[in-house]
């Protein structure tokens, strides 16, 4: 459905230290560094297919992060998920909400928690546990 997820970051150094720790968890490389046309640096995170980016804003207004928005990364285990968290926090990240763990939801149970990246922006880590049939 998705050909890749993009935030803006205002600091994009901090913003690489902080996805280049948290992103590897997830199996994730150091990021492909470019700049575009306009002279803004990029950073693109692939993985499993996907791709995850962060640029300096092309209009160059400040970077903000979207209310209600979150992205959600997935996790092959509770320990991931924690990792994920815990890496975040020491990064330069900050937990929100409730601490990581098991949280029924109408898909489903699920391990999971929520951080916020160094602008802002709204990030999830989250692993479905299977059920017995």
């Amino acid at each position: 459905m998705f050909s890749h997820i993009m935030v803006g970051s205002n600091d994009i150094e901090r913003s690489k230290r902080f996805y280049d720790a948290v992103l590897s968890v997830l199996g994730a490389t150091e990021a492909l560094r470019n700049k575009n046309a306009t002279g803004q640096t990029r950073l693109f995170y692939r993985h499993g297919g996907n791709t995850f980016g962060v640029i300096e804003p092309i209009n160059g207004e400040p970077a903000t992060f979207a209310n209600g928005g979150t992205i959600g990364f997935a996790c092959t285990s509770p320990e991931q998920v924690r990792a994920f968290h815990d890496t975040a926090v020491a990064i330069g990240g900050m937990s929100i909400e409730q601490p990581p763990g098991l949280r029924e939801g109408s898909l489903g149970p699920m391990y999971l928690a929520y951080v916020r990246d160094p602008d802002g922006n709204k990030l999830c880590a989250l692993h479905r546990v299977k059920t017995g049939a």
